[in-house]
């Protein structure tokens, strides 16, 4: 910790003091500090290996362009490391999602949903310049096979080990995902879009966490509104109606940028695809994690692992342009899911009162 307060204070010209551990993860470390002159900063630290380069030269990128996160303030590419401006302790859309106020968790749901979609009709003309710095920062790193490549190979090897008798045509449906629509409808993201990586600021949505940030399908981006939250711990059912208007709440700032998406064939066939890429990434993920059942966030509330699959599966069932993956979902539920004596997925405890006015 000390090298990394004198890193980060040399390449900020500034002393830093009285470091605040605010979590990080296996990669990385982010660290709240004192400045010299009184203010705070955060210092976010990568690990070595491939995999934290990767990481730490999206973010920089992100930040650097200036796409909806805290201001970039420096970069030291030889630790590496960067430092932001503090954001401060404004609550998440977590936060007000597992809270007990239903207005409060309704308008930020339609924050966070407008947010995304400004932000990835604003940054549809800056691909090139973000793929451009992601590649000066990592350019000694293997390129990596995209994640639904990566996804679709793991659950045909997976549903082997099950002796489900899976469709024969699913192979072929799987190849057909492709990039859910990257090609035609690419947009920035910051790669987890998900609630604790949020922030609900006076000054409006302000996200964290670019370590997956990329261009990708708004399609993508979108089923985190249908889904909800497509890879996440703080996945719960959203009342009635409410999945709709955030996922109407995106594709209106969405539609700026591709005037395309506001045909109603256009925007279903997108999300189908979106779904079935998730549905395969979520599955591949979490069966893995069925046989110790505990819930997905050690300290929040949080569902455990069946009960998003048994979510995931049952949206998954109704996907009329995958019927083979449809049906794999159905077998899915009935015998894998069937043998789970869990209780169905809750809602979320904002909305246990009933849905805000």
């Amino acid at each position: 910790m000390e090298q990394i307060l004198r890193r980060a204070g040399d390449v900020l010209g500034t002393g830093l003091t009285d470091p605040v551990d605010l979590g990080g993860s296996s990669r990385s470390a982010v660290l709240r500090c004192r400045t010299a002159v009184g203010g705070s900063v955060v210092v976010k630290a990568f690990k070595g290996g491939d995999g934290a380069v990767r990481c730490f030269a999206r973010e920089a990128a992100a930040l650097s362009l200036g796409l909806g996160g805290p201001q970039l303030l420096a970069v030291d590419p030889i630790v590496p490391l960067f430092v932001m401006a503090d954001l401060g302790t404004a609550p998440t859309l977590a936060d007000v999602l597992l809270g007990d106020d239903p207005k409060a968790a309704e308008e930020g749901l339609l924050a966070w949903a407008r947010g995304l979609g400004r932000l990835g009709a604003a940054s549809v003309h800056r691909q090139a310049e973000f793929e451009r710095l992601v590649a000066e920062s990592s350019t000694a790193v293997a390129p990596e096979e995209p994640w639904i490549r990566q996804s679709v190979t793991k659950l045909l090897l997976r549903l082997e080990e099950t002796g489900i008798a899976v469709p024969s045509e699913l192979a072929g449906e799987l190849a057909r995902i492709g990039t859910a629509g990257g090609e035609e409808y690419p947009a920035f993201t910051p790669g987890d879009t998900c609630p604790d990586n949020n922030l609900l600021t006076p000054d409006g949505l302000r996200l964290i966490d670019f370590e997956a940030a990329c261009y990708q399908s708004v399609f993508l981006t979108a089923a985190y509104c249908r889904m909800p939250f497509s890879t996440c711990w703080c996945v719960f059912r959203l009342p009635p109606g409410q999945t709709e208007a955030i996922e109407e709440a995106y594709r209106t700032e969405i539609v700026a940028a591709y005037p395309a998406l506001a045909e109603d064939a256009v925007w279903r066939a997108g999300m189908q695809q979106a779904i079935a890429a998730w549905t395969v990434y979520t599955t591949v993920w979490l069966v893995p994690r069925t046989a110790e059942n505990k819930p997905l966030h050690p300290r929040r509330p949080s569902p455990t692992a069946r009960q998003v699959l048994r979510h995931r599966w049952e949206l998954a069932a109704g996907l009329t342009d995958f019927p083979a993956l449809a049906e794999t979902a159905g077998l899915l539920l009935r015998k894998i899911a069937g043998e789970w004596d869990d209780e169905p997925l809750p809602g979320y405890p904002a909305f246990a009162g009933g849905r805000a006015s």
